[in-house]
């Protein structure tokens, strides 16, 4: 696999027409054969080319050992040790980016050059400059597209509440609350690339909150405007181990938003106070039907509750669900959610809560741009935040 930003890519775009691959399965590779590769790509996967949807055709990781002794579990034909000889090889339809964030932009640049789809996993890539670079590379007329995997925004219960709020069924939103507390400890940052600028990318804001602070923007729309705060109150990382951010969307609701790995008792949750009602999602890495609760204002009709109450059948978040929406958008050849603008939505509200909590200002939608610091990378050269010794070589490569 190649290991540089550039290594192994053209230095012009080659992608091959899409095709709305009628009539055959999608040829689906993963690169990683880490836990999120094993746990969740592939099982999605799997379960698509049971359905006769997709065909995995080969996987990728530095570690040969590794990706040797995945593919011969899951019975998958060819094993690489480098993405650009894989691409070349199998001329797959679709890749799985699974690998650390630092990896994501030269990884997904090379599988849109070479005319595949890119499925890659959270967080997208570790700044705006970067995601600006990688959609650049997509295709213009029904693919290659790049997605991100927000897989809490799919699923029955995602769908059936942003269908409420888009048609105000519970009339205007006005109040939210966005909350990641989860716990790690000293063990987890033991792992060398966690807690680091250059190779995480980001604290709980961009590791772990990314995902409901994803669904909550997916649910309420743009946002306007962000103040934060940050800080490092228990672990010896670069990065922060806890945030708070206060919200202003454009529609005038307002939201809070807490970010922690310090949380012993943890929990994913958001709630949002419509005008006539409140609905609240309490989850932990995953939600279904149930982990939904809808309360109405006193005077609401019954009949209008149990509408808001008919979630339908129960099609959990999953990667899978996730997966089905970007097989169809594939076929159709048409751009699917969580790309493109639908999916920088999340990384430029992270990047605006990181520049407010450390430049102590308010930061509103649109304004970091290229020239600002925080554009190209997430800690903006802050003192205090930035790192004080040299970066991780982009050269280097880290474990999957």
């Amino acid at each position: 696999m190649s290991t540089s930003r550039t290594a192994g890519i053209p230095e012009t775009s080659a992608n091959r027409p899409a095709t709305a691959f009628d009539g055959r399965r999608i040829r689906a590779a993963l690169v990683g054969a880490g836990a999120i590769a094993r746990g969740s790509h592939y099982p999605a996967l799997a379960r698509l080319a049971e359905e006769g949807e997709t065909e995995i055709v080969a996987a990728v990781d530095i570690a040969e050992g590794a990706v040797r002794e995945f593919c011969a579990e899951a019975g998958i034909p060819h094993a690489y040790t480098d993405l650009d000889r894989m691409l070349e090889g199998q001329r797959p339809d679709l890749v799985a980016i699974c690998t650390p964030p630092t990896l994501h932009r030269e990884q997904t640049v090379a599988a849109l050059r070479a005319g595949a789809w890119v499925w890659c996993e959270k967080p997208p890539v570790p700044t705006l400059a970067d995601f600006d670079a990688v959609e650049a590379e997509e295709g213009t007329d029904g693919g290659p597209y790049a997605s991100i995997v927000f897989q809490h925004r799919f699923g029955s219960g995602a769908r059936h509440v942003r269908r409420l709020i888009a048609e105000e069924a519970m009339g205007r939103p006005l109040v939210a609350h966005c909350q990641t507390t989860w716990y790690r400890n000293a063990d987890y940052y033991a792992v060398p690339w966690r807690g680091r600028w250059a190779t995480e990318g980001g604290g709980p804001a961009m590791g772990h909150g990314i995902h409901q602070m994803d669904l909550l923007l997916d649910l309420l729309g743009p946002w306007s405007e962000v103040r934060a705060m940050a800080g490092r109150l228990v672990h010896d990382v670069e990065t922060e181990d806890v945030s708070t951010a206060l919200v202003r969307f454009a529609s005038g609701a307002m939201a809070t938003i807490v970010n922690s790995v310090l949380s012993p008792d943890e929990v994913s949750r958001i709630r949002i106070d419509c005008e006539r009602g409140t609905v609240e999602l309490t989850h932990l890495y995953g939600h279904s039907n149930d982990n939904w609760r809808i309360t109405p204002a006193p005077d609401v009709p019954d009949a209008d509750v149990a509408a808001w109450r008919d979630f339908g059948a129960d099609v959990p978040s999953s990667h899978l669900a996730q997966l089905r929406e970007l097989v169809a958008s594939m076929r159709a050849g048409e751009r699917p959610r969580s790309s493109g603008a639908d999916g920088r939505t999340s990384l430029e509200l992270i990047t605006a809560l990181y520049k407010s909590a450390f430049t102590d200002a308010t930061v509103r939608a649109g304004e970091i741009g290229p020239g600002d610091p925080y554009y190209a990378a997430l800690h903006g050269g802050a003192p205090g935040w930035a790192p004080v010794d040299p970066e991780v070589p982009l050269d280097q490569e880290v474990p999957a």
